[in-house]
């Protein structure tokens, strides 16, 4: 693809969801469709005229199962993160129409139990899964996601870090 032709396509409009769990574990999940040994947190397409927050929820229960009273969110990211494909991907991406993504990103703390995760989705994104520390992420993505998911990192980390210290366990509930 000539630069000319790359610097005219447009970033897809895009969320990101960090969801961490009762011990500040950070959920990903392994791409279907890659043979690298790759992982992601759940995100996907803004529907048009769909608000961020919205699509955050839908894209959270369409990738993971994880129905919307099993989450509350915590932080926004209000600024558009934005990352670029690799050219060789472009094509074989959403019809060659984006040249990468621009996303606003959401962090939720799950409240469930990982019995109620079922990546066996209608339309399945992730063939494994697991709950990651926070600090590990950087060396397990792919590396053009690099820079969003250290700004992510950065904007989260506090909240995750805080809420992890103010989690009181008595007679078997988390208060």
């Amino acid at each position: 693809m000539n630069p000319d032709k790359l610097a005219s396509l447009p970033y897809r409009p895009c969320v990101g969801i960090m969801l961490f769990n009762s011990k500040g574990r950070v959920f990903v999940g392994q791409r279907i469709d890659s043979t690298q040994e790759a992982w992601q947190m759940p995100q996907g397409g803004i529907d048009e005229g769909e608000d961020a927050f919205v699509a955050a929820v839908r894209e959270l229960e369409e990738e993971t199962g994880i129905r919307p009273d099993l989450v509350r969110p915590v932080a926004s990211i209000k600024k558009w993160l934005v990352y670029d494909l690799p050219e060789s991907l472009i094509p074989h991406l959403w019809g060659g129409r984006y040249r990468g993504q621009r996303q606003q990103w959401f962090l939720f703390r799950f409240l469930g139990n990982d019995d109620q995760i079922d990546i066996k989705t209608r339309h399945a994104e992730f063939s494994n899964w697991c709950w990651m520390e926070i600090q590990q992420l950087p060396d397990h993505i792919v590396p053009f996601k690099s820079d969003v998911y250290s700004a992510v990192i950065d904007a989260f980390r506090h909240q995750i870090e805080q809420s992890r210290e103010t989690d009181v366990v008595t007679d078997g509930f988390t208060r």
